[in-house]
């Protein structure tokens, strides 16, 4: 069918018809959160920039601020510039590649598979794969143990990557060297329903195979993070010949040049490139042929606590932190009224404040603790109160800071209160109050 066929006379320009309203209404709230959310990103910039320039004085103390600028820099404000930049320019749909929690691209997706998740399971497994353990605190402080020592963690964790705006449904790795610094692993994201890879091919999982060469900072975000070998196609392949080592049944469908063949960076900095091939590996089966052996710890995939009703973890460090601010608070109004000196107040002992502030302080104090409640119970306008009171806590730090930066005290009271500011307005905190996180996975098990 000829789409364009010659014309007879020379073509007339047709206007295009008047914009159609998506029908998304304006709402304060949205503006309000948009607004704390750039906000919170001027405070992080703020705080770097008097720990790391503002305050520069040789001395043996100059290794605070520089430990807590650092800090500040690459895990409070870096990512939320990235989220902001990334959320202008990056697509959201499919492009064979992942996505970090900050929204840049990551590793390529060059693998699909075919098959349950059981089966899928059952042939890594037999292949000589183990599955990942989910992030938390003690995975987490196992893992740096691993690297810096040099110690095994055959199932350390892996960081989230997002596809389909979700994070891996499940992990697997084979360990290099006895340490968790270099290893061999694989994210696998199950399609969603009816969708299909671009070309009309279709598949039960996408997965993105890479190979973890050492341990480094990010050159986008200056966190430590795992170094990705440049040749993803060789991990790809090394994954793909030991499932069919393992199992001969499985069988194996190239898409060639599916993407276009590129030379990128993924989400930590590292060089990437690929052939743009894409193997479709069918193990469907593989668990009636190899089932899969008993295991000390269940393969039941780690849900994120929201789904049992649990605050995001920024939201309960908050107010973890606001509950030792009413406190120091407290102690202040009784040194205001009794006149006696408290050497181990939790907060500066106020000696300069006028005694007026020094009693205003505990119903201030009270008032964050009020609205904290209602953010926990999910009152939009609740959060936004408790940014307000948040920004003019942190903006009051930070200009008593200037100065004083080797206090260490100082330095830490500078941090938290930033760090409580970017964590009120982040996204996690957004979704549990608009209750975003469980009309999404209602979609995903419908």
């Amino acid at each position: 069918m000829n789409h364009y066929p010659i014309p007879r006379d020379y073509p007339e320009y047709q206007s295009p018809p008047k914009k159609v309203s998506d029908g998304r209404r304006f709402s304060i709230y949205a503006a309000l959160d948009a607004v704390f959310i750039v906000v919170a990103l001027g405070l992080a910039l703020w705080l770097a920039y008097i720990l790391l320039v503002g305050s520069f004085v040789w001395s043996v103390k100059l290794v605070i601020p520089l430990t807590f600028g650092w800090a500040t820099l690459a895990y409070l404000a870096l990512p939320r510039l990235h989220q902001l930049f990334t959320l202008l320019y990056v697509p959201n749909y499919f492009i064979g590649r992942t996505k970090t929690v900050d929204g840049i691209l990551g590793d390529p997706v060059n693998l699909a598979f075919d098959g349950t998740e059981t089966d899928v399971h059952a042939a890594m497994r037999n292949a000589g794969w183990v599955p990942a353990d989910p992030i938390t605190l003690r995975s987490s402080w196992n893992i740096i143990i691993s690297s810096v020592f040099g110690t095994s963690y055959p199932r350390a964790p892996v960081s989230d990557l997002y596809l389909f705006d979700t994070k891996q449904d499940f992990a697997y790795q084979q360990e290099v060297s006895g340490n968790a610094s270099q290893r061999h692993h694989v994210r696998f994201w199950r399609v969603p329903e009816g969708w299909v890879l671009p070309g009309g091919h279709r598949a039960d999982w996408l997965a993105a195979g890479t190979y973890d060469r050492s341990v480094g900072f990010s050159s986008f975000t200056f966190q430590f993070t795992h170094k990705v070998d440049a040749d993803t196609d060789l991990e790809r392949d090394y994954i793909v010949k030991t499932l069919r080592f393992s199992d001969h049944d499985i069988g194996v469908e190239v898409i060639r040049d599916f993407s276009t063949a590129y030379h990128q960076r993924n989400g930590g900095g590292d060089k990437i490139n690929t052939d743009g091939n894409l193997p479709i590996i069918d193990v469907r089966d593989a668990a009636h042929r190899t089932p899969m052996p008993a295991a000390k710890k269940s393969l039941r995939k780690w849900k994120d606590p929201a789904d049992h009703g649990v605050p995001p973890v920024s939201l309960l460090v908050a107010g973890g932190l606001l509950v030792l601010n009413i406190v120091g608070a407290i102690q202040l109004g009784i040194v205001a009224l009794t006149g006696q000196d408290w050497g181990w107040l939790l907060i500066d002992d106020g000696a300069d404040e006028p005694w007026w502030i020094l009693l205003l302080m505990p119903f201030m104090s009270l008032i964050e603790i009020f609205l904290l409640v209602g953010t926990l119970l999910r009152h939009k306008w609740a959060r936004i109160g408790l940014m307000v009171l948040c920004v003019i806590s942190a903006v009051q730090t930070l200009v008593a800071l200037t100065g004083e930066t080797t206090s260490f005290r100082a330095v830490l009271f500078a941090f938290l209160s930033v760090f409580v500011v970017l964590g009120v307005s982040g996204d996690k905190v957004r979704e549990w109050v608009s209750g975003e996180h469980t009309t999404l996975r209602t979609k995903q098990q419908a």
